[in-house]
């Protein structure tokens, strides 16, 4: 909006233009980008305020993820921009990603793409792999990438009879998201990790892209060792 120009004392006195978007106008770009994330609404329910701190590791992951955030547009553009929670099911890994990427959407207007590992990586073999591309085109763009359950384990029969579990890590999943990753690497593209796999066990998968993820993580990593206390979904059976 443009004020009337002012005259005087002899001399034209202009105001600055200024520009203010409604509110309305905020919600709906907020909206617009939520709903682009493809992040559920139960995980859009996630925050930093919800997220239980019963114990110092979780305290720790959360002060990880708030500092993060904090800092976000300060490392941004860097190398080193991202963050990872690996380790430990069930203590919060997802929870507190999900917080950054609502607090990214809903406060700082940054784009998030949601990639759950197993339900994309099996969108993408379905139909003769007919949307691979354009989905590895997608969250290589992505503005912020949220990569959930990297390599999430199965549980398979051995050749004993034992049930075991081994990381979902085909030569086509590991060439999927070596495509994203390493563009991402190399345009200094932020990624959001979880993995139930410890970086060990990803650098023993596949040691390019372990390591890239391990040096964009940089300060922003963290490994949590396994503890059943740790899960929060059996609470009720440890109290």
């Amino acid at each position: 909006m443009r004020e009337a120009d002012v005259f005087g004392n002899g001399q034209v006195i202009r105001d600055e233009e200024v520009w203010v978007e409604c509110t309305c106008a905020i919600q709906r770009k907020i909206e617009r980008i939520v709903t682009a994330s493809e992040i559920t609404a139960e995980f859009q329910k996630m925050g930093f305020k919800n997220y239980q701190t019963d114990n110092d590791i979780r305290k720790e992951m959360r002060s990880l993820a708030v500092d993060y955030y904090k800092h976000f547009k300060d490392i941004r553009s860097t190398r080193e921009n991202s963050i990872a929670f690996v380790g430990q099911v069930g203590c919060g890994k997802t929870h507190l990603l999900s917080a950054v990427s609502n607090g990214l959407m809903r406060e700082c207007f940054v784009p998030v793409m949601y990639f759950p590992f197993v339900e994309m990586t099996e969108s993408m073999s379905a139909n003769n792999y007919e949307h691979k591309d354009t989905i590895i085109k997608k969250a290589q763009q992505a503005e912020v990438l949220f990569i959930d359950d990297l390599f999430k384990p199965a549980t398979k029969e051995d050749r004993e009879g034992n049930m075991i579990q081994l990381p979902r890590a085909t030569p086509f999943e590991q060439k999927v998201m070596q495509a994203i990753i390493n563009y991402r690497y190399l345009n200094n593209k932020p990624i959001l990790l979880s993995s139930e796999l410890d970086f060990a066990t990803l650098l023993s998968i596949n040691e390019a892209l372990g390591s890239r993820l391990f040096e964009m993580c940089g300060d922003y990593t963290m490994q949590i060792e396994e503890d059943v206390m740790l899960n929060w979904r059996m609470r009720k059976l440890f109290k």
